[in-house]
C-alpha cells in the first residue's frame, strides 16, 4: 500500500482532491506512485501511459495498469469524456504542442490536474542574468542539450493559455522546495505550480 503522504507535493495535493472511486487516467505516470495511491487509498480505477519502457515495467509489477505509449499521439486513441479526472504531471513542458496536449487532456477527461516547472521562478531568472546559461536545478537536474523539455513557460503562460483555450481554472497551488506557498507573486516565487482546469 502507498502512504500518499510519501508523494513529491504536488502529487499529494492531487491525490487528496481526486474524488474516491472515480475514473482517472494518468499521462506520464511515470514509476505509478500517484496511481497507486489513489488505488489503494480512495479504491480509484486508474489507468495510466508512459513513454518509458523501464517505467512501464515498474507500473505493471506493482499491478498497475499501465501502457507504453507516447501522449503527443496516443490520448486521440481514446474516447470523449472516458474518464472522470485525467492528470498531466510535469510533462505539459515536453510535449511537442502544449495547447494541443491540453484540449485532448480535456477530451479524454471531464476535469483535470496539470503540473509543470515554473521557468519564471527567481533562481532560474538569476541564474540566467548573473551566469547567463540556462539553470540546473533540483526540478531541472540536467543540461539544456539532454531535457525533455522543449516548452520553457512560466504560470502567467498557463493561465493566458488556458483563457485562449477557454479552459476554466478552478484551483492552483504552487510549490517551492516541496512546500506549498501562497499565491502572491507566484509566478516569480514558485519553482513549479499545480493546476486543477475543466472546459470552460
Amino acid at each position: 500500500m502507498v502512504d500518499a503522504s510519501t508523494l513529491r507535493s504536488d502529487l499529494a495535493v492531487i491525490a487528496r482532491h481526486v474524488p474516491a472511486g472515480v475514473r482517472v487516467l494518468d499521462i506520464g505516470c511515470g514509476d505509478g506512485a500517484l496511481m497507486a495511491a489513489l488505488r489503494d487509498g480512495k479504491q480509484v480505477d486508474a489507468r495510466g501511459i508512459e513513454i518509458d519502457g523501464a517505467l512501464v515495467e515498474r507500473c505493471v509489477a506493482r499491478g498497475l495498469s499501465v501502457v507504453q505509449g507516447d501522449a503527443d499521439r496516443d490520448l486521440a486513441f481514446y474516447p470523449d469524456g472516458a474518464f472522470d479526472v485525467a492528470i498531466l504531471s510535469q510533462t505539459l513542458q515536453t510535449a511537442a504542442r502544449p495547447d494541443r496536449m491540453l484540449a485532448e487532456l480535456l477530451r479524454v477527461g471531464r476535469r483535470a490536474f496539470v503540473s509543470f516547472p515554473n521557468f519564471a521562478y527567481w533562481r532560474m531568472r538569476w541564474a540566467l542574468l548573473s551566469r547567463g546559461r540556462m539553470p540546473v536545478t533540483r526540478h531541472l537536474p540536467v543540461t539544456w542539450y539532454e531535457t525533455e523539455n522543449i516548452h520553457h513557460m512560466t504560470v502567467r503562460d498557463f493561465e493566458e493559455l488556458a483563457r485562449d483555450l477557454g479552459i476554466a481554472i478552478e484551483n492552483r497551488w504552487f510549490f517551492t522546495r516541496d512546500r506549498e506557498i501562497g499565491a502572491a507573486g507566484a509566478n516569480w516565487r514558485a519553482e513549479y505550480a499545480l493546476f486543477e482546469v475543466r472546459r470552460g
